[in-house]
Order: C-alpha cells, then sequence, then structure tokens
C-alpha cells in the first residue's frame, strides 16, 4: 500500500484493489453474475450507492473476475462468485498495480502543488487512449475503473461519453459514482447500474474486521455510519461512538443541561488540532436531534447507537409535536453551525451556544 492514501482510498483504510471480500451487497453481485452467465455483459456499468458501502470494492472485484477468466469460460458452468483465489497471477499483477489489463482513473495530482485535484480532469481520461491503443491482454478484456465518475469535470465526462457510445473490443467500463445525478444523462443512459445499500450490522462487522477495523461498537457505528464502512472507518479514528454517546448522555438532561458536564466537552475542542473532532461532534450533534425527530415522528424504537438510547429518544420525544420541534432545532442549528464555521467561530463557543439555544427552544415541551 502507498505511504499516502490516494484519490480513491479511505484514510486508514485498505485500497480497494486489497479488500478481496465484499459484504453486504449480494444482490449487486447476483445482478452481475446473472448478466454474465446470460452472455449480456453491457460494456458501461454504474455501480452507485452511499459513500463507503464497497462500491469500488465491487468494481475491483468485478475487474480481478473478469480478468482472471479462462477464455471460453470454465468447465462447471458459470461461476457463482466473484471471488478469485489470490494466488492467481491476476490477483497477485492488481494487487502490485501491474495488471495491462486493468487502468484505474481517478483525481490526479495538481502538477503545481502536488495536491490531488478537486475533479478528475480531461488528461486523466486521455490515459484511455493509450491504454485501449495496447495489443490484446489473454482473451482480448481491458477494464476501466473510474473512481469516483461524478468527480469529473464537463471536458474529462464528453471525453468519456465517447468511448461509451464506440467502445473499443473487449473494453469493460466500471463507473464508482457516489451521487449520479451529477453525471450526464448521456453517460447514465449508457449504463447499467448497480445500485449498493448501507450495510446490516452484522455485515458491517464483517467489513471492519476485514479492513484490520475490527470495534467492540460495530453495531453502534453501523447505526452512525448509516451503513458505511468509510464513515465508520473515520468515526473510529475521532472515537465517534465515544463522543455520540456523551451527546445523547447531555441531552438526556434536559430540560436542564449539567453545565460542568457540557464545558468540559466545549474544552476538549480547543486548539488546532481538535478541529476533526468539532467536525465530527457537529455532524453527531445533527445526527443526534435527526434521530430524536424521527423517534417522535414514527413512534417506532430506533435501533440503539449509544447504551440506553431507546430509552432516552422515547422520553424525550414522545410525540410527533415535540419531534416537529426537534426536526426544527436540527435545520436551525446545522444552518448555524455551517455559517459560524465559515467565519471561524471559536468551537468550544459554537458548541455551548448550540447546546443551549436547544434547552431554551426545549425548557416548556419538555417541562
Amino acid at each position: 500500500m502507498a505511504d499516502a492514501p490516494l484519490a480513491d482510498q479511505i484514510d486508514g483504510a485498505p485500497h480497494p484493489r486489497e479488500t478481496l471480500r465484499l459484504f453486504g451487497q449480494d444482490a449487486a453481485e447476483r445482478a452481475f453474475l446473472q448478466a454474465h452467465a446470460q452472455g449480456r455483459l453491457h460494456h458501461g456499468w454504474l455501480i452507485t450507492g452511499p459513500r463507503g458501502v464497497g462500491k469500488a470494492t465491487l468494481a475491483w472485484r468485478i475487474a480481478r473476475f473478469l480478468l482472471a477468466e479462462e477464455p471460453g469460460g470454465g468447465l462447471f458452468g458459470p461461476p457463482e462468485t466473484l471471488d478469485v483465489s489470490p494466488d492467481h497471477p491476476v490477483a497477485h499483477r492488481i494487487a502490485a498495480g501491474s495488471e495491462p489489463g486493468l487502468l484505474p482513473i481517478r483525481r490526479g495530482a495538481d502538477e503545481k502543488t502536488g495536491k490531488l485535484r478537486a475533479q478528475i480532469v480531461v488528461d486523466d481520461v486521455r490515459k484511455l487512449r493509450g491504454f485501449f491503443g495496447l495489443s490484446a491482454t489473454d482473451g482480448g478484456r481491458r477494464v476501466v475503473i473510474v473512481d469516483a465518475a461524478d468527480e469529473m469535470n464537463i471536458s474529462a465526462a464528453n471525453a468519456l461519453l465517447k468511448l461509451l457510445e464506440e467502445p473499443p473490443a473487449g473494453a469493460m467500463l466500471l463507473l464508482v459514482a457516489h451521487q449520479p445525478s451529477r453525471l450526464l444523462p448521456t453517460i447514465r443512459s449508457r449504463c447499467r447500474e448497480l445500485r449498493l445499500a448501507p450495510l446490516s450490522p452484522d455485515a458491517m462487522e464483517l467489513a471492519l474486521r476485514q479492513a484490520s477495523a475490527q470495534s467492540a461498537d460495530s453495531a453502534a457505528l453501523a447505526q452512525l455510519s448509516g451503513g458505511s464502512v468509510g464513515e465508520a472507518i473515520r468515526m473510529m479514528a475521532g472515537d465517534g461512538a465515544e463522543l455520540y454517546a456523551q451527546i445523547i448522555a447531555l441531552l438526556d438532561q434536559l430540560p436542564r443541561l449539567p453545565r460542568p458536564a457540557l464545558r468540559k466537552l466545549c474544552d476538549s475542542l480547543a486548539g488546532k488540532q481538535a478541529e476533526p473532532r468539532f467536525d465530527l461532534l457537529v455532524r453527531l450533534f445533527d445526527l443526534a436531534l435527526s434521530r430524536l425527530a424521527k423517534a417522535g415522528a414514527t413512534g417506532q424504537a430506533l435501533p440503539e447507537a449509544a447504551p440506553g438510547e431507546a430509552a432516552i429518544l422515547a422520553r424525550l420525544s414522545a410525540n410527533p409535536a415535540i419531534a416537529r420541534i426537534w426536526a426544527q432545532q436540527a435545520a436551525d442549528l446545522g444552518a448555524r453551525a455551517r455559517a459560524a464555521r465559515a467565519v471561524n467561530l471559536d468551537p468550544g463557543a459554537l458548541v455551548l451556544d448550540m447546546f443551549l439555544r436547544l434547552e431554551a427552544a426545549l425548557q416548556k415541551p419538555l417541562a
């Protein structure tokens, strides 16, 4: 693995090419294998879903599967899985980044600053000309992974569209997209979609174990991350489950928040090194308010993301009327946080203000 994460790699996690197994996405894998078995493989596949649920891992699994496939198919009928032995020569070459039949397209580094560009530019896509111009590998298969396709600027998107309109023989283009609505409609219409879903707690635990990021809070992380392994790994780096539990414990004291505990939390946000913790806290605060709104609106208990959370949500959001207050507070305080961060307001002061405004709004409803 590279010393620094690539544009298509989550910090703290293995690169998708090194992740051999995919958990919780059996339906998408079956859809691809069915098309393969029926001889109806489209030349363009759009792999969509929330961030961090395994889209890139699926793309690399498909690429490994196609490039390792024997010409004419196997002896025992259509394959039932995309699994390829890690001892296979293709698997070795892909892991080493030396497979000639595979080209990843991702955001490159700016030549002047050395930092990753914000977009995939046309020069990144033009690499495909030379790639498809090379002599064919065994079986003639060529696979391209664009991650993420919704990061292409308009020039890059138009260049890729030409390839989708007139694909070279043996070409397979796998487009990973977090927000497919940002893609050109003409690109979307020329691809078959594989949509991935958020992971269940069980699938999350298996995926975190594979990423060497096991946690005793995998069930909580599945809730807090929205079923995203990538987001769960980021939360683990900032002790997200523990931080969320602190937020819930504070809210449990409403209608009167304990000042010492609140000040202690705000003091932990001091200093530039605490910026990631501040960003995470703001996201988790918004999530807590959204979960309170949902619990009250539906009247149904949510899977717990913190110890005792179900009872706390039931007490604090007992009916749809209070749920509407929580929803309005989530919108108002979220907008306030975004505005304050834009002018670099002191993080501790901002968080203290958010909690106190929440206390004022809930004094009467919870009295």
